[in-house]
């Protein structure tokens, strides 16, 4: 790059890497000056915390655009735009490879991490000064280690003196327009879980949990899960589209490193609610708001560790692992020792019965938290044989299959109960009144429809059944809180009814769409592989497959094998599609462009392999049906999280002043 009247741009990536630097040291300051003034009762330095957050944030905001700026311009004195990037790249992925690589993607880690900081401060006028101060001081203190770690270990603005002509461009398989966006929403839900240990933490330095607390704690919570719903909901479509091999889920150690913070954050909503209508389960959900964050960094190691391999790994240094270690080690440790400590002093002032919405959020919970620890177990066992006993192990899907499902199906059964529960004390026999037409509709569906598959696992019944469940459920919920009257009374009732409700019953019912997506599509798939060559045509699943020709077609930094599929029905022609096979000459990697054609009750998805040596081409066919509805549910789910998240109700810390967080001023329903 050449320098302009005396102006150098590289000045900017200097003061961008300076800015990174005086971030950490303004998070040193707001660690320590509001936790000092929140223990004396100095309002000086406990209203520190509030600039020093905002200081904070612009400065690490400045430093991602300095990074961003490097990537745009092909500024190749930075060793990180030589590895990921080059100049015949389109410009999305540019901007998409200052986080499709380790340093990068840390970066905008602790940039996340400090606008969840600054946010807490600008939108938490109404919480007490000393927990404000505290809760800004721990989410701090996470900045003040990984700015460490990002400076000492991986710096995203290292030089290479001299600076090449172009670079080396980004892993093929990263550059989708899903997984440009798939690493912030994920991030946005991984880094957002700090907001929820940043409160348990103070919660706990002050000794006081209660339902304020709760109210506090929830958005933040729900704004994590939300961000992580979308971010794993994208992750999964692009495995589903772009790595050719037909599935949306492969149990990867990486797709697990998502999963499991997520099963512990909704979780962790469940358990904030009977905190802020009962005031119990104080001390189990101070531990979920610990372990949820804990699982987050126990998935960055994962990632950037290389202990684990994995199609979405970022890192194989093990210093980094070593750094990471420490970290989940020491916040961790510290977070559990400091529970331990107050725990027995959080009393549980709610009694309820065995047959209660205490009791069915309990069973959730229970639920939900195992299931997280099966899939963190058959995650790192293989660790574990190899370290302890020396054996190379495969934990796969099989495993996973088979010890994950039996608790999504029992959560399943007792989510729409559990909505209809009362409080403290109820009756099964009265709860079952209104879900009783349910639960024979969703009986009789799934029976005639195993009586009408041959050949077929109950899996695909057994899927439907539950998500007839679970979206009756969510309908009864909304219907129950509408009350008596006519009809054309209750729908205007309906209408009115608060946004949580709404969400928690669309939540609810998008979970029923994936359930059914996902068990349609494991029982009722239809495959064929084989090798054709140009002009065969094949039948599967009742549509005629013909491969017609296979051409030399060329991208902006890619070369491509491009196959035209026709595919009829009945004599009729239904699609004309175009799988590629890719090659990127820059990285030296070839790709699989599968072409899917979706639809609302199947999937046609055709891949192309290679030329095979006796002539034609390796084509895999599949019928997937009802796949969209995996990804339709999860977006459901988003939705409904923030349909709850714009409830005026739900504000931080709404209807709770500085000086009388009662827990009876009007709260969100669950």
């Amino acid at each position: 790059m050449t320098a302009r009247r005396g102006y150098d741009p590289r000045m900017i990536v200097e003061l961008g890497h300076f800015a990174l630097v005086l971030a950490l040291f303004v998070a040193v300051v707001q660690t320590v000056l509001p936790l000092i003034g929140a223990h004396k009762g100095w309002p000086g330095w406990m209203a520190l915390a509030e600039p020093a957050a905002t200081t904070q944030f612009l400065l690490v905001a400045f430093s991602f655009a300095a990074l961003t700026y490097a990537f745009v311009t092909d500024d190749f004195s930075l060793r990180l735009v030589v590895d990921n990037s080059n100049t015949l790249k389109p410009m999305l992925y540019k901007v998409a490879g200052v986080w499709g690589n380790h340093e990068g993607s840390m970066l905008l880690w602790v940039l996340i991490l400090s606008l969840f900081g600054a946010c807490a401060a600008w939108f938490g006028g109404n919480l007490p000064p000393s927990l404000k101060a505290r809760v800004l001081a721990v989410q701090a203190l996470i900045g003040v280690a990984f700015y460490l770690f990002i400076l000492f270990t991986s710096n995203p603005f290292w030089r290479v003196d001299p600076a090449p002509m172009n670079g080396q461009g980004m892993n093929p398989l990263l550059q989708d327009p899903g997984l440009a966006f798939h690493p912030p929403f994920l991030y946005l839900g991984y880094v957002g879980l700090s907001m929820s240990f940043s409160f348990a933490i103070a919660a706990l330095i002050e000794g006081r949990v209660d339902a304020a607390w709760a109210r506090w704690v929830r958005p933040w919570t729900l704004t994590a899960w939300l961000f992580l719903t979308i971010g794993i909901a994208l992750g999964s479509l692009w495995a589903y589209y772009e790595l050719g091999w037909g599935g949306f889920w492969f149990w990867d150690p990486t797709e697990n490193a998502s999963f499991m913070p997520w099963l512990i954050a909704a979780a962790l909503l469940h358990s904030a609610i009977v905190v802020e209508k009962r005031e119990a389960l104080k001390s189990w959900t101070i531990l979920l708001a610990i372990l949820a964050f804990g699982f987050s960094l126990i998935g960055t190691f994962i990632v950037r560790s290389g202990v684990i391999t994995s199609v979405h790994a970022f890192a194989t240094d093990p210093t980094r692992g070593v750094f990471i270690l420490a970290l989940i080690a020491a916040f961790m440790g510290v977070a559990l020792t400091l529970f331990a400590i107050r725990a027995p002093a959080m009393e549980a002032k709610g009694v309820f019965s065995t047959v209660s919405r205490e009791t069915a959020l309990v069973a959730n919970n229970v639920l939900l938290a195992v299931a997280c620890f099966v899939v963190f177990i058959g995650t790192i066992w293989p660790l574990i044989a190899e370290l302890a006993f020396n054996r190379k192990l495969s934990v796969g899907a099989p495993f996973f299959d088979m010890a994950f499902t039996p608790f999504m199906v029992a959560l399943a059964i007792i989510l729409p109960l559990g909505t209809l529960m009362p409080w403290k004390r109820g009756r099964l026999g009265r709860v079952m009144r209104p879900l009783w037409g349910g639960l024979a509709l969703a009986l009789a569906i799934a029976l005639l429809v195993y009586a009408m598959q041959s050949g077929h696992s109950a899996l695909g019944p057994i899927g439907l059944g539950l998500g007839v469940w679970l979206v009756f459920g969510a309908s009864v919920d909304l219907m129950s809180r509408t009350g008596r009257g006519g009809l054309r009374a209750r729908l205007g009732r309906l209408a009115r009814l608060p946004r949580a409700d709404w969400g928690r019953a669309v939540a609810h019912g998008g979970l029923g769409l994936s359930i059914f997506g996902i068990a349609a599509v494991m029982a009722w798939q239809v495959e064929d592989i084989r090798v054709a060559q140009l002009g065969d045509s094949y039948d599967v699943g009742g549509y005629n497959i013909t491969l017609k020709d296979v051409h030399d077609t060329k991208g902006p930094n890619y070369t491509a094998k491009t196959a035209d599929v026709i595919v009829t029905r009945d004599g009729h022609q239904v699609a004309v599609m175009h799988p590629e096979k890719r090659f990127y000459p820059v990285a030296g990697m070839p790709t699989t462009e599968a072409a899917i054609r979706p639809g609302l009750t199947r999937d046609l998805y055709v891949v192309v392999g290679d030329p095979q040596k006796q002539g034609g081409y390796a084509v895999r066919t599949y019928i997937k049906p009802f796949a969209v509805w995996i990804w339709g549910g999860a977006l459901i789910m988003a939705f409904g999280g923030a349909l709850s998240l714009s409830d005026r109700r739900y504000r931080v810390a709404a209807g709770a002043r500085r000086a009388a967080p009662a827990p009876q001023d009007p709260v969100p329903a669950e």
